[in-house]
């Protein structure tokens, strides 16, 4: 076992085995148990799962002539829009949710499942990077955005 200031070195860790901290508001060394140190984890950590997929509110739009129009539900939850236009149009609209309502890190997922000649985006108060407006989109197109509150910027992300 490999020791440190020659203390003997555990192989494993069990709830009620001890550690040393050091106590501010009393100015001395205490001893604390490993179940207080997970309590203490929980109440003031917030983990995430890193390989968690994310949570998407799913739309659907079935536009019926050019010149269409769809306004993303405007929230601050991830959406995934699913356009199925009801034949191949020359133009359309498609409006983000406000700026004033996203957070940071939402996503946008977007799915066409017929041909549009010039998609044209509204970033709603927001800036929009990596993607052209107006857009041609052909059918089984898709695009992912991810929203940067601090440059209140929507950024195409695939």
């Amino acid at each position: 076992m490999t020791q440190i200031n020659k203390l003997t070195g555990i192989g494993d860790i069990q709830s009620g085995d001890l550690l040393a901290f050091w106590d501010t508001s009393e100015g001395d060394p205490r001893k604390g148990s490993v179940s207080l140190l997970m309590s203490f984890m929980q109440a003031n950590l917030t983990l995430t799962d890193a390989g968690a997929v994310p949570k998407f509110e799913t739309q659907y739009a079935a536009p019926s002539a050019t010149g269409f129009s769809v306004q993303v539900t405007d929230t601050d939850d991830n959406t995934h829009l699913i356009l199925t236009p009801v034949a191949g149009y020359a133009a359309g609209t498609l409006t983000l949710p406000t700026s004033t309502n996203c957070v940071d890190k939402q996503e946008f997922l977007f799915n066409c499942t017929q041909d549009i000649t010039a998609l044209t985006i509204s970033g709603n108060g927001a800036v929009l990077s990596g993607i052209a407006s107006p857009l041609a989109v052909t059918a089984g197109d898709y695009f992912r955005l991810k929203y940067d509150l601090p440059g209140n910027t929507w950024y195409r992300v695939g």
